[in-house]
């Protein structure tokens, strides 16, 4: 791979038409390094930030589509499609070759809504949602629930964007070890940079890139995932999350000519956020408690009228109605008893379907089970079994079997 065959002056002048069309990836455009490689079908990235060009492809390719399938790569890596990949794998037991080529495509219908047009030109054969007779706008593990390999996507199997689009390291990769790579905390930067250029001048960016640039300052935790699950399951109950509107009149509404009845509408659940604010939570995991709520907020639609705030030490304090989550004051510092946030929110009106409790776990806990779904979300300590402010020996009781438990990260 001496890159004596590739046309670098062609590539590079199509990464700067690239920059042009989408100036706020430009840092992770050039972050990209090039290795020349003639086995791979067109042009790959791996997750350390290496570039793998075909001169072939290059040399067929016109610059204007050429600058396409370099913002298609970057936002490969931009979007953690490799670590995605891999956890989708390990969590539905994924995997093979096959699979991978799975991942690739629904990684490609991800980015490939919004990478083409504005003055980038789409390759022959690229893959869109459209293609496979499904919706835009939805994120690549989305897409793996909507699909399954088979005629119908027997003429990508050519496709391979590298292991940076799903995890599966390639013959061609230099590894970990291999020159030119970017270290974790240089990717890491990368990101927060091309974040901070999206959410600086937002109408430059299209909405998904706006969404991602949201989340890569606060990245999503796997807790939000049971999270959106309790909520579904609260609002799928008998009566719950059960509301009349006029906004759409009742069908029955045909079989009575001048009465006007109003339909039952599903909504999404209230729900009480309990913030442990005890003297054995730092500043950092009550920062990261309100960015939650910011999280769980997204989770009941926006709906800030349906999600209210309390903070607790060993006695719960004002709950707050939610307006925006940084303007909440979280009062406490003392000892920690979260059974009193448990009882006063339950004594909320409306009651609550749904109660967070964002935690360390040093707290005794309700000895009868909430009439409402509870997820409580512990904060990351890998000595949590033996740590106290007090009492080195102290064991705190674990949350109880009715809970759903997640650590937050």
């Amino acid at each position: 791979m001496t890159g004596a065959g590739l046309d670098r002056d062609k590539l590079f002048a199509a990464r700067l038409r690239a920059v042009g069309a989408r100036p706020f990836l430009a840092m992770a455009l050039f972050a990209l390094h090039v290795v020349e490689s003639p086995r791979v079908p067109t042009m790959a990235v791996d997750r350390h930030w290496r570039c793998y060009v075909s001169p072939r492809f290059v040399d067929r390719t016109p610059v204007e589509e050429l600058a396409g399938v370099w913002v298609h790569e970057v936002s490969h890596l931009l979007r953690d499609h490799h670590g995605r990949g891999d956890r989708f794998a390990r969590r539905h037991g994924l995997t093979g070759v096959a699979e991978r080529l799975r991942m690739n495509i629904a990684a490609d219908c991800e980015i490939n809504d919004d990478v083409y047009g504005d003055g980038l030109a789409a390759p022959e054969g690229a893959v869109r949602p459209a293609t496979l007779g499904l919706p835009e706008g939805k994120l690549m593990e989305e897409y793996l629930r909507l699909f399954r390999l088979g005629p119908h996507t027997q003429d990508f199997a050519w496709l391979d964007c590298g292991s940076g689009s799903d995890g599966l390291d390639r013959e061609w990769d230099l590894g970990p070890d291999g020159a030119h790579g970017l270290s974790e905390q240089e990717r890491d930067a990368v990101r927060f940079r091309v974040a901070q250029g999206i959410t600086g001048r937002p109408g430059r960016a299209p909405k998904a890139w706006k969404r991602w640039a949201e989340e890569a300052f606060h990245p999503p935790q796997a807790w939000r995932d049971l999270l959106g699950a309790a909520l579904r399951s609260a609002v799928s109950g008998p009566g719950a999350g059960d509301d009349y509107s006029y906004g759409r009149p009742s069908r029955r509404s045909a079989g009575l000519p001048g009465v006007i009845l109003p339909s039952l509408r599903r909504r999404p659940p209230r729900v009480s956020v309990v913030i442990d604010t005890s003297a054995s939570v730092s500043d950092a995991e009550l920062g990261s408690a309100l960015l939650e709520v910011s999280a769980i907020t997204r989770a009941v639609g926006g709906r800030r009228d349906l999600v209210t705030v309390l903070s607790c030490d060993a006695a719960a304090r004002v709950v707050h109605p939610l307006c925006r989550a940084e303007g909440i004051t979280l009062v406490g510092g003392g000892g920690t008893d979260l059974r009193t946030g448990f009882a006063r929110a339950l004594r909320t009106h409306p009651r609550p379907e749904v109660v967070v409790a964002l935690t360390d776990g040093q707290t005794p806990w309700p000895s009868v089970q909430p009439e409402c779904r509870t997820v409580v979300g512990l904060f990351d300590r890998p000595d949590r079994d033996s740590w106290d402010e007090n009492d080195p020996d102290y064991v705190p009781d674990a949350p109880p079997a009715w809970a759903r438990v997640v650590e937050i990260g």
